[in-house]
Protein backbone atom coordinates (compact mmCIF):
# COMPACT_ATOMS: atom_id res chain seq x y z
CA UNK A 1 0.00 0.00 0.00
CA UNK A 2 1.49 3.16 -1.16
CA UNK A 3 0.79 6.23 1.33
CA UNK A 4 0.19 9.08 -1.73
CA UNK A 5 -0.07 7.13 -4.75
CA UNK A 6 -3.68 5.73 -5.81
CA UNK A 7 -4.60 3.92 -8.74
CA UNK A 8 -4.35 6.91 -11.03
CA UNK A 9 -1.91 8.68 -9.61
CA UNK A 10 -2.49 11.71 -6.73
CA UNK A 11 -5.35 13.77 -7.01
CA UNK A 12 -7.16 16.08 -4.35
CA UNK A 13 -8.56 19.31 -3.33
CA UNK A 14 -6.46 22.22 -4.57
CA UNK A 15 -5.49 23.20 -1.18
CA UNK A 16 -5.65 20.45 1.08
CA UNK A 17 -3.05 18.00 1.89
CA UNK A 18 -1.49 16.57 -0.56
CA UNK A 19 -2.38 19.01 -3.17
CA UNK A 20 -0.56 22.06 -1.83
CA UNK A 21 2.56 23.78 -3.54
CA UNK A 22 4.84 22.46 0.14
CA UNK A 23 3.85 19.12 -1.78
CA UNK A 24 4.40 19.68 -4.93
CA UNK A 25 7.50 20.91 -4.75
CA UNK A 26 9.01 17.90 -2.41
CA UNK A 27 7.18 15.46 -5.12
CA UNK A 28 9.05 17.19 -7.49
CA UNK A 29 12.32 17.43 -5.88
CA UNK A 30 11.44 13.03 -5.18
CA UNK A 31 10.84 12.85 -8.79
CA UNK A 32 13.50 14.12 -9.70
CA UNK A 33 16.54 12.04 -7.39
CA UNK A 34 14.61 8.88 -9.19
CA UNK A 35 14.59 10.10 -12.52
CA UNK A 36 17.54 11.45 -12.90
CA UNK A 37 18.96 8.15 -12.56
CA UNK A 38 18.17 7.34 -15.84
CA UNK A 39 18.04 10.68 -17.75
CA UNK A 40 18.18 14.07 -16.38
CA UNK A 41 15.22 15.43 -18.62
CA UNK A 42 11.49 15.33 -17.19
CA UNK A 43 8.35 16.48 -19.16
CA UNK A 44 5.92 18.59 -17.44
CA UNK A 45 2.01 19.11 -19.14
CA UNK A 46 -0.79 20.66 -17.36
CA UNK A 47 -4.76 20.90 -18.01
CA UNK A 48 -6.11 24.40 -18.35
CA UNK A 49 -7.28 24.66 -14.43
CA UNK A 50 -6.39 27.96 -12.83
CA UNK A 51 -3.89 25.98 -10.39
CA UNK A 52 -2.18 24.53 -13.03
CA UNK A 53 0.52 27.12 -12.89
CA UNK A 54 1.07 27.03 -9.16
CA UNK A 55 1.98 23.22 -9.28
CA UNK A 56 3.57 23.85 -12.48
CA UNK A 57 6.38 26.14 -10.63
CA UNK A 58 6.30 24.17 -7.94
CA UNK A 59 7.32 20.53 -9.58
CA UNK A 60 9.70 22.45 -11.75
CA UNK A 61 11.28 24.19 -8.81
CA UNK A 62 11.56 20.95 -7.26
CA UNK A 63 13.08 19.13 -9.66
CA UNK A 64 15.70 21.33 -11.09
CA UNK A 65 16.56 21.51 -6.75
CA UNK A 66 17.18 17.59 -7.39
CA UNK A 67 19.44 17.91 -10.72
CA UNK A 68 17.47 17.07 -13.38
CA UNK A 69 16.03 18.70 -16.33
CA UNK A 70 12.28 20.21 -16.88
CA UNK A 71 10.49 20.68 -20.82
CA UNK A 72 7.74 22.56 -20.01
CA UNK A 73 4.85 22.08 -22.65
CA UNK A 74 2.10 24.08 -21.05
CA UNK A 75 -1.67 22.77 -21.44
CA UNK A 76 -1.82 19.73 -23.45
CA UNK A 77 -4.27 16.31 -23.20
CA UNK A 78 -2.86 13.78 -21.06
CA UNK A 79 -2.49 11.23 -24.19
CA UNK A 80 -0.26 13.92 -25.61
CA UNK A 81 2.64 13.80 -22.57
CA UNK A 82 2.88 10.42 -22.92
CA UNK A 83 3.38 10.71 -26.74
CA UNK A 84 5.86 13.32 -25.96
CA UNK A 85 7.81 11.81 -23.45
CA UNK A 86 8.81 8.61 -25.70
CA UNK A 87 9.52 11.33 -28.63
CA UNK A 88 11.56 13.33 -26.60
CA UNK A 89 13.26 10.13 -24.80
CA UNK A 90 12.73 11.60 -21.20
CA UNK A 91 12.76 9.82 -18.61
CA UNK A 92 9.16 10.42 -17.29
CA UNK A 93 6.53 13.09 -17.79
CA UNK A 94 4.41 14.66 -15.32
CA UNK A 95 0.34 15.24 -15.80
CA UNK A 96 -0.95 18.31 -13.63
CA UNK A 97 -4.94 17.24 -13.83
CA UNK A 98 -7.66 16.18 -12.08
CA UNK A 99 -9.01 14.83 -15.18
CA UNK A 100 -12.89 15.02 -15.47
CA UNK A 101 -13.36 16.87 -11.93
CA UNK A 102 -14.11 20.66 -11.35
CA UNK A 103 -11.65 23.23 -11.32
CA UNK A 104 -11.33 22.92 -7.25
CA UNK A 105 -9.41 19.77 -7.50
CA UNK A 106 -6.15 18.52 -9.05
CA UNK A 107 -3.60 16.13 -9.83
CA UNK A 108 -0.56 14.69 -10.43
CA UNK A 109 0.10 11.55 -13.34
CA UNK A 110 3.28 10.45 -14.79
CA UNK A 111 4.15 8.80 -17.21
CA UNK A 112 7.20 6.56 -17.83
CA UNK A 113 9.81 6.63 -20.70
CA UNK A 114 7.81 4.30 -22.29
CA UNK A 115 5.04 6.63 -22.02
CA UNK A 116 2.56 4.21 -19.79
CA UNK A 117 2.06 4.07 -16.12
CA UNK A 118 4.69 3.97 -13.50
CA UNK A 119 5.52 0.46 -11.99
CA UNK A 120 5.33 0.44 -8.19
CA UNK A 121 8.66 -0.24 -7.78
CA UNK A 122 9.36 3.38 -9.20
CA UNK A 123 6.11 5.00 -7.01
CA UNK A 124 7.29 3.31 -3.97
CA UNK A 125 11.03 4.71 -4.71
CA UNK A 126 9.33 8.48 -5.20
CA UNK A 127 7.06 7.90 -1.91
CA UNK A 128 10.97 6.83 -0.31
CA UNK A 129 12.42 10.25 -1.04
CA UNK A 130 9.16 11.98 0.10
CA UNK A 131 9.96 10.92 3.49
CA UNK A 132 14.03 12.57 3.27
CA UNK A 133 14.84 16.02 3.56
CA UNK A 134 15.10 17.62 0.83
CA UNK A 135 18.46 18.56 -0.06
CA UNK A 136 19.61 20.75 -3.23
CA UNK A 137 22.44 19.92 -5.08
CA UNK A 138 25.46 22.13 -5.63
CA UNK A 139 25.15 25.54 -8.11
CA UNK A 140 26.92 23.99 -10.52
CA UNK A 141 24.26 20.55 -11.06
CA UNK A 142 20.78 22.23 -10.56
CA UNK A 143 18.79 21.25 -13.24
CA UNK A 144 17.55 23.83 -16.36
CA UNK A 145 13.96 24.14 -17.43
CA UNK A 146 13.15 24.93 -20.87
CA UNK A 147 9.51 25.22 -22.85
CA UNK A 148 8.84 23.08 -25.50
CA UNK A 149 7.09 25.56 -27.75
CA UNK A 150 6.04 23.16 -30.50
CA UNK A 151 4.64 20.36 -28.56
CA UNK A 152 0.84 21.10 -29.49
CA UNK A 153 1.77 20.89 -33.71
CA UNK A 154 3.98 17.95 -32.83
CA UNK A 155 0.32 15.92 -30.97
CA UNK A 156 -1.32 16.97 -33.74
CA UNK A 157 0.25 15.77 -36.54
CA UNK A 158 0.82 12.73 -34.70
CA UNK A 159 -3.00 12.16 -34.12
CA UNK A 160 -3.16 12.76 -37.87
CA UNK A 161 -0.43 10.23 -38.87
CA UNK A 162 -2.48 7.31 -37.38
CA UNK A 163 -5.46 8.27 -39.89
CA UNK A 164 -4.86 6.27 -43.51
CA UNK A 165 -2.92 8.08 -45.75
CA UNK A 166 -5.22 9.72 -48.03
CA UNK A 167 -8.44 9.49 -46.42
CA UNK A 168 -10.27 12.21 -45.92
CA UNK A 169 -13.21 13.76 -43.68
CA UNK A 170 -14.16 15.90 -46.39
CA UNK A 171 -17.94 16.14 -46.56
CA UNK A 172 -18.45 15.53 -42.40
CA UNK A 173 -19.82 18.08 -40.57
CA UNK A 174 -18.29 17.42 -36.47
CA UNK A 175 -19.22 19.30 -33.30
CA UNK A 176 -16.00 18.69 -31.20
CA UNK A 177 -16.73 19.56 -27.52
CA UNK A 178 -13.28 20.39 -25.58
CA UNK A 179 -14.94 20.90 -21.98
CA UNK A 180 -12.72 24.12 -21.61
CA UNK A 181 -10.09 21.61 -21.44
CA UNK A 182 -6.60 20.76 -22.70
CA UNK A 183 -7.67 19.82 -25.95
CA UNK A 184 -9.01 23.13 -26.68
CA UNK A 185 -6.40 24.29 -28.90
CA UNK A 186 -5.62 20.76 -30.20
CA UNK A 187 -8.32 18.41 -31.20
CA UNK A 188 -10.32 20.69 -33.09
CA UNK A 189 -7.25 21.16 -35.81
CA UNK A 190 -6.75 17.22 -35.99
CA UNK A 191 -10.34 16.79 -37.39
CA UNK A 192 -10.64 20.37 -39.70
CA UNK A 193 -6.77 19.48 -41.22
CA UNK A 194 -8.20 15.57 -42.04
CA UNK A 195 -10.69 17.83 -43.97
CA UNK A 196 -13.97 17.86 -41.93
CA UNK A 197 -16.24 20.92 -41.17
CA UNK A 198 -15.71 21.61 -37.46
CA UNK A 199 -18.26 23.35 -35.03
CA UNK A 200 -16.33 23.65 -31.94
CA UNK A 201 -17.49 24.08 -28.43
CA UNK A 202 -15.47 24.34 -25.35
CA UNK A 203 -12.77 25.88 -26.27
CA UNK A 204 -12.47 29.07 -24.47
CA UNK A 205 -11.10 28.31 -21.15
CA UNK A 206 -10.54 30.88 -17.99
CA UNK A 207 -8.62 28.37 -15.76
CA UNK A 208 -12.33 27.98 -13.31
CA UNK A 209 -14.80 26.30 -16.42
CA UNK A 210 -13.38 23.01 -17.13
CA UNK A 211 -15.64 20.41 -17.07
CA UNK A 212 -18.61 22.87 -16.30
CA UNK A 213 -21.04 23.36 -18.50
CA UNK A 214 -19.82 20.70 -21.13
CA UNK A 215 -17.52 17.82 -21.92
CA UNK A 216 -17.46 14.17 -21.91
CA UNK A 217 -19.21 14.23 -18.61
CA UNK A 218 -22.06 16.72 -19.75
CA UNK A 219 -23.15 15.94 -23.22
CA UNK A 220 -26.11 17.59 -23.18
CA UNK A 221 -24.73 20.97 -24.92
CA UNK A 222 -22.78 18.65 -27.45
CA UNK A 223 -26.54 16.96 -28.34
CA UNK A 224 -27.93 20.48 -28.52
CA UNK A 225 -25.36 21.65 -30.67
CA UNK A 226 -25.63 18.69 -33.37
CA UNK A 227 -29.03 18.91 -33.70
CA UNK A 228 -29.16 22.38 -34.33
CA UNK A 229 -26.48 22.25 -36.42
CA UNK A 230 -27.51 18.92 -38.20
CA UNK A 231 -24.15 17.56 -38.04
CA UNK A 232 -23.04 14.06 -38.97
CA UNK A 233 -21.25 13.61 -35.47
CA UNK A 234 -20.52 15.10 -31.74
CA UNK A 235 -17.66 14.12 -29.93
CA UNK A 236 -17.35 14.71 -26.15
CA UNK A 237 -13.98 15.03 -24.42
CA UNK A 238 -13.14 15.25 -21.20
CA UNK A 239 -10.87 18.07 -19.14
CA UNK A 240 -7.59 16.52 -20.19
CA UNK A 241 -8.56 14.36 -23.17
CA UNK A 242 -8.02 11.18 -22.38
CA UNK A 243 -11.94 10.02 -22.43
CA UNK A 244 -14.67 10.53 -25.15
CA UNK A 245 -18.78 10.46 -25.43
CA UNK A 246 -20.09 10.61 -28.84
CA UNK A 247 -23.61 11.69 -30.20
CA UNK A 248 -25.30 10.66 -33.12
CA UNK A 249 -27.19 12.77 -35.92
CA UNK A 250 -30.37 11.63 -34.13
CA UNK A 251 -29.03 13.24 -30.97
CA UNK A 252 -28.52 9.73 -28.98
CA UNK A 253 -25.39 9.66 -26.79
CA UNK A 254 -22.86 7.31 -27.06
CA UNK A 255 -20.73 5.97 -24.51
CA UNK A 256 -17.36 3.70 -24.25
CA UNK A 257 -19.15 0.50 -24.90
CA UNK A 258 -20.28 1.72 -28.22
CA UNK A 259 -17.11 2.75 -29.26
CA UNK A 260 -15.43 -0.23 -28.53
CA UNK A 261 -18.00 -2.05 -30.65
CA UNK A 262 -17.67 0.00 -33.50
CA UNK A 263 -14.08 -0.11 -32.99
CA UNK A 264 -13.74 -4.04 -32.57
CA UNK A 265 -16.28 -5.00 -35.55
CA UNK A 266 -14.57 -2.56 -38.10
CA UNK A 267 -10.99 -4.11 -37.06
CA UNK A 268 -12.77 -7.45 -37.82
CA UNK A 269 -14.63 -6.81 -40.96
CA UNK A 270 -11.43 -5.37 -42.62
CA UNK A 271 -9.50 -8.07 -41.45
CA UNK A 272 -7.11 -6.20 -38.74
CA UNK A 273 -8.76 -7.59 -35.73
CA UNK A 274 -6.44 -9.94 -33.27
CA UNK A 275 -7.11 -11.51 -30.14
CA UNK A 276 -9.84 -9.75 -28.16
CA UNK A 277 -11.14 -6.83 -26.32
CA UNK A 278 -11.35 -5.46 -22.75
CA UNK A 279 -13.85 -3.97 -20.65
CA UNK A 280 -14.55 -4.09 -17.61
CA UNK A 281 -16.96 -4.80 -14.53
CA UNK A 282 -19.23 -1.92 -15.57
CA UNK A 283 -19.27 -2.82 -19.11
CA UNK A 284 -22.64 -3.22 -20.37
CA UNK A 285 -23.54 -7.07 -20.87
CA UNK A 286 -25.67 -6.68 -23.95
CA UNK A 287 -22.21 -5.83 -25.04
CA UNK A 288 -20.67 -9.37 -24.31
CA UNK A 289 -23.32 -10.92 -26.10
CA UNK A 290 -22.44 -9.08 -28.64
CA UNK A 291 -19.29 -9.85 -29.38
CA UNK A 292 -20.32 -13.76 -28.27
CA UNK A 293 -22.00 -13.63 -31.49
CA UNK A 294 -19.37 -11.58 -33.56
CA UNK A 295 -16.85 -14.29 -32.83
CA UNK A 296 -15.14 -11.54 -31.08
CA UNK A 297 -13.39 -12.53 -27.53
CA UNK A 298 -14.04 -10.24 -24.39
CA UNK A 299 -12.71 -10.23 -20.85
CA UNK A 300 -13.25 -7.70 -18.09
CA UNK A 301 -10.67 -6.21 -15.65
CA UNK A 302 -11.52 -4.19 -12.83
CA UNK A 303 -12.98 -0.77 -12.97
CA UNK A 304 -9.81 1.88 -14.27
CA UNK A 305 -7.77 2.42 -17.48
CA UNK A 306 -4.87 1.08 -15.31
CA UNK A 307 -6.37 -2.00 -14.92
CA UNK A 308 -7.67 -2.21 -18.53
CA UNK A 309 -4.02 -1.41 -19.81
CA UNK A 310 -2.66 -4.22 -17.42
CA UNK A 311 -5.14 -6.61 -18.93
CA UNK A 312 -4.65 -5.95 -22.50
CA UNK A 313 -1.01 -6.55 -21.88
CA UNK A 314 -1.25 -9.91 -20.07
CA UNK A 315 -3.88 -10.85 -22.86
CA UNK A 316 -1.58 -9.26 -26.04
CA UNK A 317 -4.51 -7.51 -26.73
CA UNK A 318 -4.92 -4.26 -28.50
CA UNK A 319 -7.90 -2.52 -27.68
CA UNK A 320 -10.19 -1.87 -24.14
CA UNK A 321 -11.80 0.12 -22.66
CA UNK A 322 -14.57 1.63 -19.86
CA UNK A 323 -18.21 2.14 -20.57
CA UNK A 324 -17.00 6.17 -19.25
CA UNK A 325 -14.81 6.79 -22.70
CA UNK A 326 -11.21 5.60 -21.90
CA UNK A 327 -10.71 3.81 -24.67
CA UNK A 328 -7.17 2.18 -25.01
CA UNK A 329 -5.75 1.39 -28.55
CA UNK A 330 -2.13 -0.31 -27.89
CA UNK A 331 -1.34 -0.95 -31.31
CA UNK A 332 -1.21 3.14 -31.87
CA UNK A 333 -0.69 4.68 -28.23
CA UNK A 334 -0.21 3.04 -24.91
CA UNK A 335 -3.10 4.80 -22.73
CA UNK A 336 -6.34 6.00 -23.38
CA UNK A 337 -6.78 8.74 -25.77
CA UNK A 338 -10.01 10.52 -27.03
CA UNK A 339 -8.81 11.60 -30.06
CA UNK A 340 -7.24 8.76 -31.54
CA UNK A 341 -10.45 6.82 -30.03
CA UNK A 342 -12.69 9.16 -31.87
CA UNK A 343 -10.59 8.90 -35.40
CA UNK A 344 -11.21 5.19 -35.02
CA UNK A 345 -14.77 5.81 -35.18
CA UNK A 346 -14.81 8.33 -37.84
CA UNK A 347 -12.49 5.66 -39.83
CA UNK A 348 -15.12 3.20 -39.53
CA UNK A 349 -18.18 5.74 -40.82
CA UNK A 350 -15.41 6.73 -43.71
CA UNK A 351 -14.56 3.21 -45.15
CA UNK A 352 -18.03 1.50 -44.41
CA UNK A 353 -20.20 4.93 -45.68
CA UNK A 354 -22.41 4.38 -43.01
CA UNK A 355 -23.45 7.04 -40.11
CA UNK A 356 -22.96 6.36 -36.25
CA UNK A 357 -26.36 5.02 -35.62
CA UNK A 358 -26.03 2.15 -38.41
CA UNK A 359 -22.42 1.52 -36.89
CA UNK A 360 -24.20 0.60 -33.86
CA UNK A 361 -26.50 -2.22 -35.38
CA UNK A 362 -26.01 -5.07 -33.54
CA UNK A 363 -25.69 -4.11 -30.19
CA UNK A 364 -28.65 -4.32 -27.97
CA UNK A 365 -27.87 -2.50 -24.23
CA UNK A 366 -29.55 -4.11 -21.42
CA UNK A 367 -31.13 -2.09 -18.99
CA UNK A 368 -28.49 -1.11 -15.94
CA UNK A 369 -28.57 0.57 -12.73
CA UNK A 370 -26.34 1.74 -10.04
CA UNK A 371 -27.54 3.01 -6.49
CA UNK A 372 -24.62 4.35 -4.41
CA UNK A 373 -25.25 3.17 -0.84
CA UNK A 374 -22.90 6.03 1.60
CA UNK A 375 -21.59 3.81 4.79
CA UNK A 376 -19.94 5.26 7.59
CA UNK A 377 -16.53 2.88 6.38
CA UNK A 378 -15.94 1.16 2.97
CA UNK A 379 -16.17 -2.83 3.68
CA UNK A 380 -15.60 -5.52 0.93
CA UNK A 381 -18.77 -7.12 -0.13
CA UNK A 382 -17.43 -10.15 -1.37
CA UNK A 383 -16.42 -10.57 2.22
CA UNK A 384 -20.23 -10.24 3.54
CA UNK A 385 -22.55 -13.99 3.83
CA UNK A 386 -25.54 -11.76 4.32
CA UNK A 387 -24.44 -10.32 0.97
CA UNK A 388 -23.39 -12.91 -1.10
CA UNK A 389 -26.53 -14.78 -0.02
CA UNK A 390 -28.55 -11.88 -1.36
CA UNK A 391 -26.22 -11.42 -4.78
CA UNK A 392 -26.95 -15.42 -5.19
CA UNK A 393 -31.08 -14.75 -4.97
CA UNK A 394 -30.89 -12.13 -7.42
CA UNK A 395 -28.44 -13.96 -10.02
CA UNK A 396 -31.49 -16.80 -9.61
CA UNK A 397 -34.02 -14.16 -10.46
CA UNK A 398 -31.95 -12.90 -13.23
CA UNK A 399 -31.75 -16.80 -14.68
CA UNK A 400 -28.16 -16.14 -16.27
CA UNK A 401 -29.35 -12.93 -18.12
CA UNK A 402 -27.78 -9.89 -16.43
CA UNK A 403 -25.50 -9.36 -14.03
CA UNK A 404 -24.89 -7.97 -10.31
CA UNK A 405 -21.91 -6.04 -9.01
CA UNK A 406 -21.36 -4.79 -5.51
CA UNK A 407 -18.17 -3.18 -5.04
CA UNK A 408 -16.27 -1.04 -2.88
CA UNK A 409 -15.43 2.59 -4.16
CA UNK A 410 -11.88 3.32 -4.21
CA UNK A 411 -12.26 7.26 -3.09
CA UNK A 412 -15.37 7.49 -0.98
CA UNK A 413 -17.21 5.33 1.83
CA UNK A 414 -19.64 4.36 -1.04
CA UNK A 415 -20.78 0.50 -1.81
CA UNK A 416 -21.78 0.64 -5.41
CA UNK A 417 -24.79 -1.46 -6.31
CA UNK A 418 -25.33 -2.71 -10.02
CA UNK A 419 -27.62 -4.67 -11.60
CA UNK A 420 -28.26 -5.10 -15.15
CA UNK A 421 -31.27 -7.23 -16.95
CA UNK A 422 -33.20 -7.96 -19.89
CA UNK A 423 -36.47 -6.35 -17.64
CA UNK A 424 -36.37 -2.66 -16.48
CA UNK A 425 -38.51 -3.40 -13.67
CA UNK A 426 -36.95 -6.40 -12.56
CA UNK A 427 -33.56 -4.70 -12.78
CA UNK A 428 -35.37 -1.56 -10.78
CA UNK A 429 -36.43 -3.90 -7.81
CA UNK A 430 -33.09 -5.56 -7.28
CA UNK A 431 -31.45 -2.68 -7.58
CA UNK A 432 -33.65 -1.78 -4.45
CA UNK A 433 -33.30 -4.71 -2.29
CA UNK A 434 -29.53 -5.04 -2.88
CA UNK A 435 -28.83 -1.26 -1.49
CA UNK A 436 -31.54 -2.43 0.89
CA UNK A 437 -29.37 -5.24 1.95
CA UNK A 438 -26.08 -3.20 2.21
CA UNK A 439 -27.65 -0.56 4.40
CA UNK A 440 -28.20 -3.36 6.52
CA UNK A 441 -25.23 -4.67 6.55
CA UNK A 442 -23.73 -1.21 7.06
CA UNK A 443 -25.52 -0.78 10.25
CA UNK A 444 -24.90 -4.15 11.75
CA UNK A 445 -20.92 -3.66 11.21
CA UNK A 446 -21.20 0.11 12.63
CA UNK A 447 -22.71 -1.21 15.82
CA UNK A 448 -26.53 -0.12 14.98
Amino acid sequence: MRKYFGTDGIRGAVGEGPITPEFMLKLGWAAGQVFKEHDKKILIGKDTRISGYMFESALESGIVAAGADVRLVGPMPTPAIAYLTRTFRASAGIVISASHNPYTDNGIKFFSAQGGKLSDELEEKIEYYLDQPMQVVESSLIGRARRIDDAAGRYIEYCKGTFPIGMQLTGLKIVVDCADGATYHVAPRVFSELGAEVVEVGVNPDGLNINEFSGATKPELLRKNVLAEEADIGIALDGDGDRLILVDRFGKVCDGDDVLYIIANHLMDTGRFNGGVVGTLMSNFGLELAFSENGIGFSRAKVGDRYVNEKLIQHGWVLGGEPSGHIVCRDITTTGDGIIAALQVLRAMVEEGKGLHELLKGLIKFPQKLKNVRVAARFAPAEEPALQKAIAMANEKLNGLGRVLLRASGTEPLIRVMVEGRDQEMVDELVDYLAAEVERVAKEKNGN
